[in-house]
């Protein structure tokens, strides 16, 4: 039995993590639509439609173990495109594959869940923008597909400037659609519907200062159980709720952008999540930047999850107090249990010339049960670790 999961993450888990896909706290709708509304510049206002296009080349490499047991690695090639169209539309589109490895989670210390598997996703996204005096209007549409997952997502999202341009207001809606066909028949037919919606607003502050307040709201129905993991039954129903405050700050005397951010994620699982996140964007001579970033991430575990303590009449695995007749909400899922987590970066940008420029980047992931902020973690659970590698060639033309 085998379980994986590449979509990438903004929530404390590792970038590629071995899960299953139906568990994906984030649909792909809800990907977009963050990506789409969340500003990483210094300036909050609205885009200018652009009059260059742009491709770029790239490549992830990520692998994690646990215990010198080497366990996931995804190969992940990527391309994508924006174009200008007729001075005041743009479109833009990118492919990904991945082709993901290795073994299973070992989500207990005594008791390893692993074993061998290998798959690979491909996915896709495109998105139409038209310009407006003030602001913008984007819609798009994506596709992922996998051996036993497919998800369609379709997704509209809008900017508004303020008059005197120091404030955008800005909103979203998505929709995703997934198939859940797990290998070997033991789940056939499922599905599982996420309804996404956004709304931010970008505050200049001072001509160094600009903030950005976002709040998210996702509702989804259907089948969030894994069908590769033993005794693991979910609610066929999960709402999620995260607010996000960021605040850039351009330093003058090194010419430097710091960018700080803080989110707080809670879900009807029983999830409690929190996530601090520093980088620091210092441009040198000859066009080089360097970019060091770090990340502190906790959670709660969910209210179903059962740490690595069995059940005394049946033994492993069975979760204590087992009831055959009645088996309920279980979950020994490693990333539902409670935890802390570190991520350390650096990032490397070089603008060879006019046209072309590129980024290289790596970063260090560990989780511990023993992390966890503000109360104890879930026991037992061995140490996860994580690496990824990640360059990109850009062209303008």
């Amino acid at each position: 039995m085998t379980s994986k999961q590449t979509t990438m993450h903004d929530d404390g888990q590792p970038s590629a993590s071995p899960s299953p896909a139906p568990a994906s706290a984030t649909s792909l709708a809800g990907s977009i639509l963050a990506a789409a509304l969340m500003l990483p510049g210094v300036q909050a206002h609205a885009e200018a439609p652009p009059t260059n296009g742009v491709i770029s080349i790239g490549y992830l490499d990520y692998r994690d173990s646990q215990s010198n047991m080497d366990r996931i690695r995804v190969h992940a090639p990527s391309v994508s495109i924006m174009a200008p169209v007729a001075g005041v539309w743009s479109i833009s589109a990118s492919a990904v594959t991945d082709d993901v490895s290795g073994a299973s989670p070992r989500y207990h210390t005594a008791v390893s869940g692993a074993s061998r598997m290998s798959d690979d996703r491909k996915a896709g996204d495109v998105s139409l923008k038209r310009y407006l005096d003030r602001g913008s209007v984007s819609v798009g549409a994506s596709y992922s597909t996998e051996h036993d997952y497919v998800s369609r997502a379709l997704s509209l999202q809008g900017t508004f400037e303020s008059e005197d341009r120091n404030t955008t207001w800005s909103a979203g809606f998505g929709r995703a659609n997934d198939e859940i066909n797990s290998t070997g028949g033991a789940v056939v037919g499922e599905k599982k519907n996420t309804t996404n919606l956004l709304v931010g607003v970008t505050q200049v502050l001072t001509k160094n200062d600009v903030v950005q307040l976002t709040l998210a709201h996702d509702r989804g129905r259907g089948f969030f159980s894994d069908p590769y993991k033993a005794f693991d039954n979910r609610p066929r129903s999960r709402n999620e709720n995260t607010v996000l405050l960021r605040w850039n700050h351009h330093v003058e005397s090194t010419g430097g952008i710091s960018r700080t951010s803080y989110r707080y994620y809670r879900d009807s699982f029983g999830v409690r999540g929190h996530t601090l996140s520093q980088e620091y964007v210092q441009p040198l001579s000859q066009g080089w930047t360097v970019t060091p970033e770090v990340r502190l991430y906790t959670q709660s575990a969910a209210d179903f999850y059962y740490d690595p303590v069995y059940d005394p009449v049946f033994g492993t695995p069975f979760p204590p107090g087992f009831n055959p007749a009645n088996p309920g909400l279980s979950s020994a899922d490693q990333r539902l249990s409670g935890f802390g987590a570190v991520t350390v970066g650096l990032k490397v940008s070089k603008q060879i010339d006019k046209l072309w420029s590129v980024d290289v980047k790596a970063s260090a992931y560990q989780q511990r049960g023993s992390w966890r902020a503000f109360h104890s973690g879930s026991p037992g659970l061995d140490t996860l670790r994580a690496q990824t590698f990640q360059i990109a060639v850009n062209r303008q033309w």
